[in-house]
């Protein structure tokens, strides 16, 4: 252990899953209350597709056109169901689903023509131990921009998730907070893409605020908490896998999925020990 500390491949790691962790896990919170993790799941697997295209336009795989690339197709399909479900003939979630099933058949469907397919298994289950100081830096930079309007826009976020014909009536921009919170979000799952991958990004950002909710009903705990959670959870899976020798990226999800389960049997008010009171 003493060993890797002093790595600075390993303390880079460390510095990224705590930005990424508490990130992630601050912005589960609007998850939860959304309860659409199911629509996180769908926008993860989105990034796929964008990185597939960053390829095959520039020709070679890179860490600035894997990010914007997933960047641009997690934003075009997650802002184009927000778009397509403002008539109210077709629903968010049909619109997504839509959206997302197209344009992960047509990254399948780029996939034979790439030359790089193998450093794919990179993206696909992440490498949080080859993040250099430049991709700190983006981690950093989009932890700051989502913490900032997130805080900044609580209240209306709050208001336009649970009543938004009130949230209407006050002045809020309804539309414009529903755009705010899925561009957010994707600004959230693209933050952990090298740290989980895009199959795996899905955990870091539900897990954390449902442990968290096992526990409290407070709103600003789901936030907190699961941020504190995210973070500490996601250094110590980091620590973890130097240790036992295993990938960070399922490391990370395991660690966090481990907690769920353990508070679940732990929570006195809706785990096994609420069903034993009864």
């Amino acid at each position: 252990m003493p060993e890797l500390l002093t790595n600075p491949f390993f303390q880079r790691a460390l510095a990224a899953a705590a930005f990424i962790g508490f990130t992630n896990g601050f912005f589960s919170g609007i998850v939860i209350l959304r309860r659409n993790a199911l629509s996180v799941s769908a926008l993860s697997h989105t990034m796929l597709p964008g990185i597939a295209l960053g390829i095959f336009v520039t020709g070679a795989l890179s860490q600035w056109n894997a990010f914007l690339g997933a960047l641009f197709a997690a934003l075009l399909v997650g802002l184009g169901s927000v778009a397509v479900s403002r008539g109210n003939r077709v629903g968010q979630g049909t619109a997504l689903a839509v959206l997302y099933t197209t344009a992960f058949a047509g990254g399948i469907a780029l996939l034979p023509k790439l030359d790089t397919r193998q450093e794919l298994e990179h993206w696909l289950f992440g490498d949080i131990i080859a993040v250099g100081n430049s991709d700190l830096w983006i981690a950093f930079g989009i932890g700051a921009v989502i913490l900032f309007l997130t805080n900044l826009l609580m209240r209306p976020i709050l208001l336009t998730l649970f009543e938004p014909n009130v949230a209407a009536a006050q002045g809020v921009h309804v539309r414009f907070i529903q755009y705010l919170v899925f561009a957010l979000l994707v600004l959230a799952l693209v933050s952990s893409l090298q740290a989980v991958g895009c199959v795996l990004s899905v955990g870091l950002l539900v897990t954390p605020a449902a442990t968290v909710s096992l526990f409290t009903d407070k709103t600003s705990a789901l936030f907190w908490g699961g941020g504190v959670l995210g973070c500490v959870g996601s250094v110590g899976a980091v620590l973890a896998s130097g240790v036992l020798g295993i990938s960070p990226g399922p490391a990370i999800v395991i660690v966090l999925g481990g907690l769920f389960v353990l508070a679940y049997l732990l929570s006195p008010k809706y785990g096994l020990l609420a069903w034993k009171a009864r």
